[in-house]
């Protein structure tokens, strides 16, 4: 099975604000993800370690494919500079998910260090879109060939 490489998403928006803040899009011509926008109505300040909160991204999405799925990862930038990740390291969104997407965030720094604050608009997350495989499973007693490695684990192949 070859995957759809450009597939047909359904999306809603749910806040007007992106029409002026820029609907999700891709930020350049060989960008692997579309950026999403805070859609709160005010400044949030996450204090280092604090528990993480939820953001509306201010669309929702209908994927509509079991072999698709739509990935939330930080954006690199703010993760390495700021120690913005999300609360979740990534949410999953699947294919027959049709509520708001949501952004789970959380401040990795350093207790003592500044908080980080999010404005409405900022674009403080990536949406990425990969295919989905789904096997169909054979329950077995032994595995029908050996492999070098065996049930090694955890170090097993070196330091």
């Amino acid at each position: 099975m070859t995957p759809n490489l450009r597939p047909r998403i359904e999306i809603k928006i749910l806040d007007r604000r992106l029409q002026g803040w820029g609907l999700p899009r891709y930020q350049s011509a060989m960008a692997a993800a579309i950026d999403l926008h805070a859609c709160i109505d005010a400044a949030i300040m996450l204090a280092p370690g604090s528990a993480a909160q939820l953001v509306p991204s201010g669309i929702a999405i209908h994927l509509a494919d079991p072999h698709l799925a739509a990935i939330v990862v930080p954006r690199s930038g703010l993760g390495h500079k700021k120690g913005l990740v999300m609360g979740n390291l990534q949410g999953v969104i699947d294919a027959d998910y049709t509520g708001p997407v949501m952004i789970s965030v959380w401040n990795r720094s350093a207790v003592g260090t500044p908080p980080i604050v999010i404005e409405p608009g900022e674009r403080i997350a990536q949406m990425l879109f990969v295919p989905i495989v789904r096997p169909d499973f054979d329950v077995v007693a032994e595995f029908s060939m050996p492999t070098d490695r065996g049930s090694g684990g955890f170090g097993s192949t070196g330091t």
